[in-house]
């Protein structure tokens, strides 16, 4: 298990600090060009301060990264994206990319998304390990079973004791009976839990981009349905989502388009009884779903039998 020291811009720390809690943030890269790719899920990515106060103060369960236009990074995440407004993270983003950029340009930022964020008070903040140079610009990787990271990775689960919530929960999950607890020491992989905004992300790069059904890439149009909805118990994982088109998206959401168990569209009956139309909608009766990029990301049977049974108008 690896652990991932990040230099963090401190405005975005502490925006996010006064507005925490929040059970996900972006912590975003500038440049657009290179994919963050030094952590797997469930690994820790700590928050690492510039100068003057040069320690680690806070971090996160890395989820996923991925390369976004800068519009759908604030559409998915919004504050916390770190700043109070789009503008503003506009303004952060193209001080670091060091030119101004058109007011339309939307320019692509590297996004490394995180769930369970946490903030330590200021007294436990922790010293930067002994092997970290002055030159470091974006951040630096340890392995956690030897040093320096063993060290590390003991420092940050001491901090965490008292956290109620988030990571140090889940450090606490195998505590002993007299409250030690078992995991100092073992780096153990944590279990992201997914927000509405990575949930959007995993879907959108799940289907490539595309609608599920129509093939459609203008990405602005594109949306991360729910199959069965938050609102209704349905959970925030790739298995329960799929990319549509917007009018599919809202036709979906009303019952009125549904997928088979064959993984094929449904159209349904009542969208010509209720609207007088709908000739359009009908063409796509019984189209495949394009596949997921990877196979486990389909829909799950389960997701798509409730929205058949609760949404579908039949």
């Amino acid at each position: 298990m690896r652990a991932y020291v990040g230099v963090t811009d401190g405005g975005w720390f502490d925006f996010l600090r006064a507005t925490s809690p929040h059970d996900e943030v972006n912590f975003w890269q500038p440049g657009g060009s290179q994919q963050f790719k030094a952590l797997v899920a469930g690994e820790l990515f700590l928050f690492k301060l510039k100068s003057p106060r040069n320690c680690i103060a806070g971090g996160g369960i890395f989820t996923y990264s991925t390369l976004l236009p800068v519009s759908l990074a604030w559409q998915s995440f919004e504050s916390a994206n770190g700043a109070p407004s789009f503008d503003e993270m506009r303004r952060r983003i193209e001080r670091y990319r060091k030119k101004a950029s058109p007011p339309l340009q939307d320019y692509s930022i590297g996004c490394i998304l995180l769930s369970q964020p946490f903030f330590l008070p200021d007294s436990e903040w922790l010293a930067i390990p002994e092997d970290w140079a002055v030159n470091i610009v974006s951040g630096k990787g340890y392995a956690l079973d030897r040093e320096p990271g063993a060290s590390l990775y003991r420092r940050v689960q001491y901090a965490l004791a008292g956290d109620a919530t988030g990571v140090g929960r889940e450090l606490r999950a195998s505590d002993r009976e007299d409250g030690t607890p078992s995991r100092y020491g073992t780096p153990t992989l944590l279990a992201p839990r997914l927000g509405q905004g990575t949930f959007r992300v995993l879907v959108t790069d799940a289907y490539d981009r595309r609608c599920a059904v129509t093939g459609e890439r203008v990405l602005p149009v594109l949306q991360a349905s729910h199959i069965r909805p938050f609102s209704r118990s349905g959970p925030h994982k790739v298995q329960n989502g799929i990319l549509l088109r917007s009018d599919l998206h809202t036709l979906f959401d009303h019952g009125y388009l549904t997928i088979a168990p064959e993984m094929v569209i449904e159209v349904s009956s009542r969208l010509r009884e209720d609207f007088e139309n709908g000739r359009d909608y009908y063409a796509l009766q019984g189209r495949p779903l394009r596949s997921t990029r990877i196979p486990e990301q389909r829909p799950a049977p389960e997701f798509v039998a409730w929205h058949h049974e609760n949404v579908y108008r039949g």
